[in-house]
C-alpha cells in the first residue's frame, strides 16, 4: 500500500481506544485526521485499574497535570504489589517498583547482600528497599533529591473507565472526531485485502488508511475481518475466567496492590479513593463459576457494591498484531492475566511502537515485520514473568497448583531461573519491561536463594561489609519520618478528601 497516510480510524473506545487517540493526536497533530468509532451500548472490560511506572511518561507526553489526573480518575499511588500465599500459605513478599540497596562497585546489590547473609546477616533484602519501607509504613512523598538512592518509583491505581472518559474529553478538544454507533461489517479491498472502510448499522461508511482495532476480545477487524490467527498459551497459564466486583473503600488507603493466591487462582485488591477494585482470576478446568463467585465474595475485606461481573478469556497473543493496515491494540492484540498490572502498559507500548514505526507515504512490509517482531518479544517476556510466579510455588494443596509447579516452561525462562539460582545474576532481555530488580524480587520472594555470588563481594573485609550494609539500611529508613501518610499526601496534592 503506497498511498499517503491521511486518516486513522480507531474501532472501539474504552481505555485502549482513547489512549490511542490521545497519543496519536498529540504526536501527529493536524498531519493526520483521527476518527474514533464507539457505541455506548457496548460495555468495556475495565479490569485494568493498576499500572506500572511508564504510565507517568505517557501522561507526561500528553501534558496531563498530575493532580488533575488523580482527581479525574479517583486515583491512588501504587509503589508495589504484595503477593500473599503464592510461595506457600501464610507467606508474603513484595514486588516493588524500587530496587534494594545500591550498586557496589561492579556488582548489583544482591551480591553484597548474599555475602552478608553467609556471614550471618539476618535482614531481608527488602529492608534495603525504600519502596518496601514506605509500603509497610503506609507513607508516600515526592523527593526533591536527584539522588537515585532516595527515589521512590511509583505508578497509579485508577478507575480505567474514568481514565478513558478523561482522555476522550482531551482528545475531542484536540480535534479527534468521535462517531457514535455500532459497526455492522468491514469492507476489504478485493485486490490487497486491506480494510477500506467500516460499514455502520445506520448505513454510513467510514473510510480510512490505517485502522486501529480496539474492539476488545472480539477482535472485530484483526480476527473477524482479517482472520489473523491466535497463539494459545493456556498450557502455561490455564486461568481462563475472571470475576470483578467493586467494594467499599478502606479507612486507610494502601499504597500498593494486593495479589492473594487461593486454592485455585488468585484475587486482586486495588485501592481507589472512592472504592476498592476486587477480582478473582481462576481456571474453569479446576473451579466452577459458582465456587469462584463464593470464593471471591467470602474473601472481600469490605462490603460488595455490585454483583460480580464475569469475564472469559484465552491467554495468548494475536499472531500478527499489525496485519495489512490494521493494528490490534489492547485486548484485540492478546490477553495476559493482570497479575503484574501490564494490561494498560501493553496498550501504551503498542501505540508508542506504532508512533516509532508510523508510515508516511505508505505501509512498508519491513516496517510491519519489525513492529510484529518487537510486539511478539514484548508479549513473550511479560508471559514468562507471569509464568515465573506460578512455576515457583511450593503449594501442594490443589491439582491446580500441582500442575503449575511441575509443568514444562519456556526455555528462556528456565535459563533465567537456573542462572539466578547458580550465580545470583539476573539475565535481562533487551526490551523487557521488567527491570532486574523485578525479577530479583519475584525469584527471591518465591524461594530461589542463589548458591553463589560475584567474587567482587568478597573484597571488603567482613566487618567493612557489615558496616556498609548497615549504613545503607539506616540511610534508606531515614526519609520515613518526614513522609506523610498516603491519604494525607493525596489530600494535600489533589485538594480532595476521600469520599464517604
Amino acid at each position: 500500500m503506497n498511498n499517503p497516510i491521511k486518516k486513522i480510524v480507531i474501532a472501539g473506545g474504552g481505555t485502549a481506544g482513547w489512549m490511542s487517540a490521545a497519543l496519536l493526536k498529540k504526536v501527529l497533530q493536524q498531519r493526520v485526521d483521527i476518527e474514533l468509532v464507539e457505541s455506548e451500548e457496548i460495555g468495556i472490560i475495565g479490569v485494568g485499574e493498576a499500572t506500572i511506572p511508564p504510565i507517568q511518561t505517557f501522561n507526561s507526553v500528553l501534558g496531563l497535570n498530575e493532580p488533575e489526573f488523580l482527581r479525574e480518575t479517583n486515583a491512588t499511588i501504587k509503589m508495589a504489589i504484595r503477593f500473599d500465599n503464592w510461595k506457600q500459605q501464610g507467606h508474603s513478599y513484595y514486588h516493588t517498583f524500587g530496587a534494594p540497596g545500591a550498586t557496589i562497585g561492579f556488582s548489583p546489590f544482591q551480591h553484597a547482600w548474599l555475602r552478608g547473609r553467609s556471614l550471618g546477616l539476618d535482614k531481608s533484602i527488602w529492608e534495603y528497599d525504600l519502596n518496601y519501607l514506605c509500603c509497610e509504613a503506609g507513607v508516600f512523598g515526592k523527593f526533591d533529591s536527584k539522588d537515585s538512592f532516595y527515589q521512590v518509583p511509583y505508578a497509579y491505581h485508577f478507575d480505567s473507565a474514568l481514565y478513558g472518559r478523561y482522555l476522550r474529553k482531551l482528545s475531542e478538544q484536540a480535534g479527534v472526531k468521535r462517531t457514535e454507533g455500532k459497526i455492522a461489517s468491514v469492507k476489504l479491498n478485493p485486490d490487497s485485502g486491506f480494510v477500506e472502510s467500516l460499514r455502520m448499522e445506520n448505513g454510513s461508511e467510514i473510510n480510512g488508511d490505517i485502522f486501529i482495532d480496539c474492539s476488545g476480545m472480539r477482535g472485530l477487524l484483526i480476527q473477524g475481518a482479517l482472520h489473523t490467527g491466535y497463539e494459545d498459551w493456556s498450557h502455561w497459564l490455564p486461568a481462563d475466567r475472571a470475576l470483578a466486583v467493586p467494594s467499599e473503600r478502606f479507612e486507610k488507603t494502601l499504597p500498593y496492590t494486593r495479589s492473594i493466591a487461593h486454592k485455585v487462582g488468585w484475587q486482586w485488591r486495588i485501592p481507589l479513593t472512592h472504592r476498592n477494585g476486587n477480582g478473582l482470576v481462576y481456571s474453569s478446568q479446576y473451579l466452577s463459576d459458582d465456587e469462584a463467585c463464593s470464593t471471591l465474595l467470602n474473601n472481600l475485606d469490605s462490603t460488595a457494591l455490585a454483583e460480580p461481573k464475569p469475564i472469559k478469556f484465552k491467554t495468548g497473543r494475536t499472531l500478527q498484531q499489525w496485519n495489512k493496515n490494521v493494528i490490534a491494540v489492547g485486548l484485540s492484540s492478546g490477553f495476559l492475566e493482570p497479575l503484574e498490572s501490564t494490561s494498560i502498559h501493553l496498550i501504551q507500548s503498542a501505540i508508542v511502537r506504532l508512533m516509532k514505526h508510523f508510515p508516511n507515504a505508505g505501509i512498508s512490509q519491513a516496517q510491519v515485520d519489525e513492529y510484529n517482531r518487537d510486539s511478539k518479544h514484548e508479549y513473550e517476556t511479560v508471559r514468562d514473568f507471569i509464568i515465573l510466579h506460578y512455576r515457583l510455588t511450593e503449594r501442594d494443596d490443589s491439582e491446580f497448583w500441582r500442575y503449575l509447579r511441575n509443568m514444562p516452561i519456556p526455555d528462556r525462562l528456565a535459563h533465567k531461573m537456573a542462572l539466578f539460582r547458580d550465580t545470583g545474576t539476573v539475565m535481562n532481555d533487551p526490551g523487557d519491561i521488567f527491570l532486574d530488580s523485578s525479577w530479583l524480587q519475584v525469584m527471591m520472594g518465591q524461594g530461589i536463594m542463589p548458591r553463589d555470588y560475584h567474587p567482587s563481594a568478597d573484597i571488603p573485609a567482613a566487618n567493612e561489609l557489615q558496616q556498609m550494609l548497615e549504613r545503607i539500611a539506616t540511610a534508606k529508613r531515614k526519609p520515613l519520618e518526614q513522609l506523610p501518610t498516603h491519604d494525607a499526601f493525596l489530600q494535600q496534592y489533589t485538594g480532595v478528601k476521600k469520599s464517604g
